[in-house]
């Protein structure tokens, strides 16, 4: 089990299998006369099948989260990137941010690490935008558009791995 949580542990079932059999056997030193019946091969194997089907488990509602936040940021990012040029046009609005949740729920199923640096970065950009024209109201238009995309841009960079040379923040 050591060995595949080495080569695999990157795998959150495997890492949590692995988890499992070495609370296992950790809880064995507790309980007196253990080593002597079969305690000590089920005990930690239970725990490893145990965790590694909690984690299976916290990975499918991490990924209906990562969904449901890919949707809420593709229409706020519309809804805000309208309010940004000052657009309103009623329910096309609506219609149009609908069409962002989608798109926004779209790349997180498809590239999930990358979908949530570059979701981060867009709305990380836009709140730094909408925070300095609180304090700044004359900062708006082009100035501020272009100030959104070259903070939307650095931290797509960052996070991507391209400035520091980090390497990407997400993994599987």
């Amino acid at each position: 089990m050591g060995l595949i949580v080495l080569a695999f542990g990157n795998r959150l079932a495997l890492l949590g299998a692995g988890v499992g059999a070495l609370l296992g056997i950790g809880i064995l030193r507790f309980l007196p006369g253990s080593q002597d019946s079969l305690l000590w091969l089920i005990v930690p194997i239970g725990l490893a099948i145990l965790f590694a089907l909690g984690s299976s488990l916290a990975k499918g509602i991490l990924t209906l989260i990562t969904l449901a936040i890919g949707a809420l940021a593709g229409g706020a990012i519309v809804l805000a990137v309208l309010d940004l040029f000052g657009l309103d046009w009623g329910l096309i609005n609506w219609l149009l941010a609908l069409i962002g949740a989608v798109v926004g729920a779209g790349l997180v199923s498809r590239f999930k690490d990358w979908a949530v640096i570059i979701l981060a970065a867009i709305v990380g950009a836009l709140l730094t935008v909408r925070g300095l024209q609180m304090l700044i109201p004359s900062f708006q238009g082009f100035v501020a558009s272009l100030f959104g995309l070259l903070l939307a841009g650095i931290g797509i960079a960052y996070h991507g791995g391209f400035i520091g040379k980090r390497k990407s923040s997400q993994k599987n």
